[in-house]
């Protein structure tokens, strides 16, 4: 749940050309089913849209079954229900199997309108051999005797039975209640990253037989801890772009392909205390650096909102309590610019090398007991800005606990010790009309027309090699930094300084040879005599027939270029033009892709043009960067 209190104990609470145009796009009207079971596994991406293997929309209408990372709340015995968040113990496994059966919970699943589940879980209960007591599953009696993640395992095949999607999430480290400063607010917290990295292998490859399991949630709400802050791009042990680039790659090429990888940003830094930097950057930092996956179309970005947290409010009261305005505190039109600015414009934008879907993988409000006037007004305001902007989204929490129909609350279900069901549609829960709303909003469905893809290389501290086949090669230039574009993308664009590249496979573009090798030039053999497109500078050109995938520097200077050979017939050999970026940006009038070297000059090809060569100067006073690119004409 999105509690962040740094000084605090958290409160209970085959691809077509991008020329071709695409189809309109089809809706669903209010009332629709939206959890039929009749979707194709496994998911991908299109641009901001996800989409299932025949190419057809699934929006995630989600829910957060929690429990198996843990409800204790960090003092106090972990036996004891009053230890836990809300008094709601779910003993280790996901909440309500002591009162509940599995089908009858995932039937009130289906009620809802959702077709997929977060799933959390901690590190802790991967390796937790201590059987679950006999009460925790005093509901589903066949569950005795087993281990938390054996609890788990029977929930994943008894929800995807069910036909509903789930999203494993790393949830915390350790298996306690979430989110302060409790030891979990990095996925290096309370273990080593290469743990944590092992961990998610472990459980991709549990599931990867099963194809409904669709996606891995990385790690949730990164946050400060006493002392120090998470960054985005630093290259340092609290660098989560940098961890989340790792770790996502290793799934797809070490234990499951067909994951989604959804990274959620950075949910707080700085010290709450009015006078002191503080705020809760989420998605902002993806506009300057973007993740490129060795695998097109398996990024999805997420983020979590909360009416009594804020852009600059922790979400406590007392200790951490800062003047700043909650999300509550924002008239519509301000809320919807904070959360354009935090995160939507990432679906927004399109032909971005930071488009993506966005999944709000966390929200939700208290439900009968919740009398608030700003806090109801911000549940529907926010709704409403899911349904404008079609949004995946994953509510709350799915399960609680309710005595005499009172509790938590939260929840959308709850439960009592006898096993009687209190529902979100029973007729006294003010959020039902708009969940109706929002389940139910007209939608785009059908189909999605594949998209140009636009990708950043930024090796800014290390290898950035993005490309299967170059990964499974030796070492290209030992020594350099080197960044290469996914397979089936091109090199386009680079920075005069920074280290940044963009790759694309606008206009179709060349597809890499499969029966051709690749290059590296680290000199002008293959400039043709009497073409000096770039006269007095040296040329890294790569051979006729060839295109640039990618390039390795060595500090900022340029190291080597690498070149790769295009199907016979795809590009042309003859002439071309020297675009300059070492004194202004070289892009055109329109250039798509975005600014993917912030504050740097950049040059970029045409769409309908493929990157030959960079060139670069060494005379006295130069770094070495690059300084022109030699852009040719695609057939």
């Amino acid at each position: 749940m999105f509690l962040l209190l740094p000084l605090a104990p958290a409160p209970a609470l085959a691809r077509d050309p991008a020329s071709a145009s695409a189809p309109e796009p089809a809706f669903a009207s209010a009332g629709t089913a939206v959890a039929a079971p009749d979707w194709t596994a496994p998911l991908s991406t299109r641009g901001r849209w996800i989409v299932d293997a025949d190419g057809d929309r699934f929006k995630l209408r989600s829910g957060n079954w929690h429990g198996a990372s843990g409800t204790w709340s960090g003092s106090g015995s972990a036996d004891e229900d009053a230890n836990h968040h809300a008094g709601e113990n779910s003993g280790r496994i996901p909440l309500g199997l002591d009162r509940a059966p599995v089908a009858e919970i995932i039937a009130g699943f289906r009620e809802l309108g959702i077709n997929s589940v977060r799933l959390p879980f901690s590190n802790e209960m991967i390796h937790d051999t201590v059987p679950v007591t006999d009460d925790a599953v005093a509901a589903n009696p066949s569950l005795r005797g087993r281990t938390p993640l054996q609890v788990y395992d029977a929930v994943v095949r008894d929800l995807t039975a069910a036909g509903l999607a789930v999203i494993l999430n790393n949830h915390t480290n350790t298996t306690r209640w979430c989110c302060g400063v409790d030891g979990n607010e990095r996925w290096n917290a309370s273990r080593s990253a290469r743990a944590w990295e092992d961990d998610w292998l472990f459980m991709a490859r549990r599931y990867k037989d099963n194809q409904r399991v669709v996606g891995a949630d990385l790690y949730n709400e990164v946050r400060r801890d006493i002392w120090d802050d998470p960054n985005w791009g630093l290259g340092d042990a609290h660098d989560w772009f940098a961890a989340s680039q790792r770790v996502g790659d290793r799934i797809l090429t070490e234990a499951d392909p067909d994951l989604l990888i959804i990274v959620e940003g950075i949910n707080w830094t700085g010290v709450p205390v009015d006078g002191l930097p503080h705020e809760r950057p989420t998605l902002e930092p993806v506009r300057r650096l973007s993740h490129t996956l060795v695998d097109s179309g398996k990024l999805v970005y997420s983020a979590h909102f909360y009416d009594y947290t804020g852009p600059r409010h922790s979400g406590a009261t007392g200790i951490g309590e800062t003047s700043d305005s909650r999300y509550r505190d924002l008239t519509p039109a301000e809320l919807i610019d904070v959360l354009n600015r935090q995160a939507f414009f990432v679906t927004g934008e399109q032909d971005r090398h930071f488009t993506a879907p966005v999944w709000i993988s966390e929200f939700g409000v208290g439900g009968r007991a919740e009398t608030g006037v700003r806090q109801r007004a911000w549940f529907e305001n926010f709704v409403d800005q899911l349904i404008r902007t079609d949004a995946d989204f994953a509510y709350w929490p799915l399960v609680g606990w309710h005595e005499n129909r009172t509790g938590n609350g939260w929840a959308l279900l709850h439960w009592d010790a006898a096993g009687h069901r209190m529902g979100l549609y029973d007729g006294d829960d003010w959020r039902a009309a708009a969940w109706t709303r929002l389940v139910g909003a007209q939608g785009r469905t059908g189909r999605v027309a594949p998209v140009t893809h636009w990708s950043m290389l930024s090796p800014d501290h290390g290898d950035f090699v993005a490309s299967r086949r170059m990964r499974a090669l030796p070492d290209w230039d030992p020594g350099a930094r080197k960044a290469v574009c996914p397979d089936g993308l091109r090199l386009i664009g680079l920075s005069h300084t920074g280290n940044r590249g963009l790759c694309s496979d606008v206009a179709a573009g060349p597809g890499w040879d499969p029966a051709g090798g690749h290059r590296v030039v680290v000199d002008e053999r293959y400039v043709v005599p009497g073409r000096d497109w770039a006269s007095g500078y040296t040329k890294l050109q790569c051979p006729e027939g060839h295109f640039l995938t990618g390039y390795s520097v060595r500090g900022a200077a340029v190291s080597a270029a690498l070149c790769v050979p295009a199907p016979p017939g795809s590009i042309t050999g003859t002439s071309g033009r020297t675009v300059w970026f070492d004194r202004a940006d070289g892009r055109g009038t329109a250039p798509k892709g975005g600014d993917f070297a912030q504050g740097h000059y950049k040059g970029q090809c045409a769409d309908d043009e493929y990157a030959a060569g960079i060139a670069y100067t060494g005379r006295v006073g130069s770094s070495r960067t690059p300084d022109a690119l030699y852009c040719r004409q695609l057939i």
